[in-house]
């Protein structure tokens, strides 16, 4: 008996994902000017009010130009996650859909797009009491520390995850504490409604041009203000290198650089490196969404390749 081929369900948006420095953004950019696009950013931190050049955000030009969503969302002092991700873009996604336009999701966060694309396990809560804990515990000891502990009860999520990464560790921590199972085993369970998305992967293959992008881009934020930017987030009094917000790479760094801990020397090479580090996982992320369409961006015609891409995902929407 053969069997009846399962048709592909219709994408409801296109999501454009690459690391850090390749040039996702400007990309977009170019095609939402001759396309019917509006952009849906996949930001941890471009969700902040006042973190405006260490996150790369459009500017207010390119924003009025093409409308730009998922920005300028919250108060460094508060937290974003996942989930508010997930429902703040379907939203977005709906209304843009209702307005006959395309979706087009441009960024890096890859967990983020993940849990678009794959749905989200059940997981409990934030437990205050808990978080409150293992953070006095991270400043007794060290966010290396409490890695070794996570991977002794949860390796697989330990091996995805920087000794320094103090908020997931955190969180894996957490969900062990709460539920007495591995964060990694849960995520393994049943996803919820995820959402048909064409993926495209936007990944250079020239590690060592990568390299040389992120820094010319970083040094270009310098130049653009980033002290400035982190020294006005530091006055206001409110703010700690403990919140997601500050912990977002550059601004840690600077924050660190800004409280005497280290040189300006040492400073660049440090959020240079956390760059460097972040765009290496970014592109593992990518790499584990098989389904994604991989465009070089430093081949010559990838921009006319992306927007093929699109335009054919264009049809299939609608």
């Amino acid at each position: 008996m053969s069997s009846v081929p399962t048709a592909r369900p219709r994408v409801q948006a296109v999501a454009l994902l690459g690391p850090t420095g390749s040039g996702k953004s400007a990309a977009a950019l170019r095609l939402a000017g001759q396309l019917s696009l509006e952009i849906v950013s996949v930001d941890s931190a471009q969700v902040y009010r006042g973190m405006d050049v260490g996150t790369a955000k459009p500017s207010c030009a390119d924003r009025a130009r093409v409308a730009h969503h998922l920005i300028d969302l919250l108060d460094p002092a508060e937290s974003y996650c996942a989930a508010r991700f997930v429902q703040d873009a379907r939203a977005s996604i709906a209304a843009i859909r209702a307005r006959g336009r395309l979706p087009l999701l441009v960024g890096g966060t890859m967990l983020y797009a993940k849990a678009l694309r794959e749905g989200l396990a059940e997981l409990p809560p934030a437990d205050p009491e808990v978080r409150d804990r293992l953070a006095r515990q991270a400043a007794e000891s060290g966010w290396p520390a409490l890695h070794a502990r996570l991977r002794e009860v949860d390796p697989r999520t330990a091996q995805r995850l920087s000794p320094a990464d103090g908020q997931r560790i955190q969180r894996a921590l957490e969900v062990y504490e709460l539920t007495g199972e591995p964060l990694s085993d849960l995520l393994q369970g049943a996803a919820a409604d995820p959402m048909p998305l064409a993926t495209i992967g936007w990944m250079p293959s020239d590690r060592a041009e990568l390299h040389r992008r992120i820094e010319a881009r970083f040094d270009s934020m310098l130049a653009a203000g980033l002290l400035e930017e982190v020294r006005a987030l530091r006055a206001r009094g409110d703010l700690d290198p403990g919140l997601p917000s500050i912990r977002s790479v550059g601004y840690r760094q600077a924050w660190d650089h800004l409280e005497g801990a280290t040189s300006f020397d040492e400073f660049r090479a440090a959020a240079i490196a956390a760059s460097r580090q972040l765009a290496k996982r970014q592109i593992t992320w990518l790499r584990s969404m098989r389904d994604a369409l991989v465009i070089d961006p430093l081949r010559e015609g990838a921009q006319d390749e992306l927007r093929t891409a699109i335009t054919r995902e264009l049809r299939l929407a609608t």
